[in-house]
C-alpha cells in the first residue's frame, strides 16, 4: 500500500483519529435539535438551489443550470445560506424555525473554512435581537457538553464556554484594541475611506488607495480586532456601523449603528445575527450597491431575488442568526482545522 494514503480522511487509522470528535459533533447536533424543538422552534428544509446565493460584494455562490422540460437552462446557485428561503417562511408565517444544514461557499477554503459546510440558522418573529445572545450562549455550552469540554481551544488560545459572554459595540473593539475611531469615519451610511485609511495608515496598517471604506474597516478588523475578540469568555460584537448593516435594520436609538452581531470564542467568528430589515426597497437598494461593489472588484454581479424582496412586505419584525456548526464543534473538541469534524471533507 502506498504510504501516502495514510493522510486521506478515509483511511482507517485517519478515521480512528478522526471519529472521536466526529461522534461528538453527532452528540452536539442532537443537542441543538433537542433545545431548539423543546423552545417550539420547528425545523424546516429548504432547497439548496437558488435563484441568487445573496447579495454580498464578497459573498461567491457556486453556479448550476437548472435544464427544464423544454431543455432551456436557467440559471440557478447552490445557497450559501438558507436566509432568503426562511425569511419567505416567516412571511407565510411562521414564528420560531430553525435549519441545520449544509450551504456552499466559493473562493473559501482554510484551516477555518470549507467550501461546503453546515449552517445552524434559526429566526424569532417578533422578539427582540438580544434574545439571540441567549440562543447563542446556550449553544456554546450544549457543544462544550456534547465534547465532555471544559474550555474551547484553538491556535493557542482559551474559551469559557460556560461564562457569559461579554458583550461590546464594534466602535468600542475598534478603539480599545486597534486604537481607531470608526465612527468619526462615518455618519449613517455615509462613511470618509481616506479619514479611515489615515487612521489605519498611522497605526500600521497597510491599505491600497483604491481601498473603500468597508475593505479598510474589514482589514482592521480582522488584522487587528477579531484576534483579540473571545479570550477566556465568549464575546458578542454588537451594533455594527450602519454602512456595515447588510440585512439588518438600523438600531432605534442611533441611526448610524446597526442591530447586527457576531459571536467570536478563541478569536474567531462563529456566528453573525440580526435584527432583520423588513423594508423592501431599503434591501433592493442594498443589494444593489453591493452588486455594483461586486462588478467592480469580482466582474461579475447575482440576481436579485425578486421573490425574497416581496416577501419582505409581509414579514413580521423577527430576529435571525446564522451560526457555523462545525467551527463550533472544531473549538469545543481542540481540533486544528474544521476539515477534522466533517464526517467526508470536500475533495481537494
Amino acid at each position: 500500500m502506498n504510504s501516502t494514503t495514510t493522510t486521506h480522511w478515509w483511511h482507517p487509522s485517519r478515521h480512528a483519529e478522526r471519529r472521536p470528535l466526529l461522534l461528538a459533533r453527532n452528540r452536539a447536533q442532537a443537542a441543538i435539535r433537542d433545545w431548539l424543538t423543546s423552545r417550539d422552534f420547528i425545523e424546516i428544509d429548504p432547497s439548496a438551489l437558488a435563484a441568487s446565493p445573496g447579495n454580498e460584494a464578497h459573498l461567491h455562490g457556486f453556479a448550476t443550470d437548472l435544464i427544464g422540460n423544454d431543455g432551456v437552462p436557467h440559471r440557478r446557485y447552490l445557497h450559501t445560506s438558507p436566509e432568503f428561503a426562511m425569511k419567505k417562511l416567516l412571511a407565510a408565517g411562521e414564528r420560531r424555525i430553525f435549519s441545520l444544514g449544509h450551504v456552499w461557499r466559493n473562493r473559501e477554503r482554510t484551516s477555518l473554512h470549507s467550501p461546503e459546510f453546515t449552517m445552524l440558522e434559526w429566526y424569532r418573529a417578533g422578539e427582540e435581537y438580544a434574545e439571540l445572545f441567549r440562543d447563542c450562549a446556550a449553544f456554546l455550552r450544549l457543544a462544550a457538553e456534547a465534547a465532555g469540554a471544559e474550555m474551547f481551544r484553538f491556535q493557542g488560545r482559551e474559551c469559557d464556554p460556560y461564562a457569559e459572554p461579554e458583550v461590546i459595540s464594534v466602535a468600542e473593539a475598534f478603539r480599545e484594541f486597534a486604537g481607531i475611531d470608526l465612527l468619526a469615519t462615518c455618519n449613517g451610511t455615509e462613511t470618509n475611506a481616506e479619514a479611515l485609511r489615515a487612521q489605519a495608515e498611522a497605526k500600521g496598517i497597510r491599505t491600497s488607495g483604491d481601498d473603500n471604506w468597508s475593505d479598510v474597516m474589514s482589514r482592521i478588523l480582522v488584522d487587528r480586532v477579531e484576534p483579540r475578540l473571545g479570550h477566556g469568555r465568549p464575546l458578542i460584537l454588537d451594533r455594527y456601523p450602519a454602512a456595515e448593516a447588510a440585512l439588518a435594520r438600523k438600531s432605534a436609538d442611533n441611526p448610524s449603528e446597526a442591530e447586527r452581531f457576531e459571536l467570536y470564542a478563541c478569536g474567531v467568528e462563529l456566528a453573525n445575527g440580526f435584527g432583520e430589515l423588513t423594508d423592501p426597497d431599503e434591501q433592493r437598494r442594498r443589494f444593489l450597491l453591493e452588486m455594483e461593489e461586486k462588478e467592480r472588484v469580482y466582474g461579475e454581479r447575482y440576481p436579485l431575488d425578486e421573490e425574497l424582496l416581496a416577501a419582505l412586505a409581509l414579514m413580521p419584525q423577527s430576529s435571525g442568526c446564522a451560526l457555523g456548526f462545525d467551527r463550533l464543534v472544531m473549538l469545543a473538541t481542540g481540533a486544528p482545522r474544521i476539515e477534522e469534524v466533517i464526517w467526508a471533507p470536500v475533495p481537494g
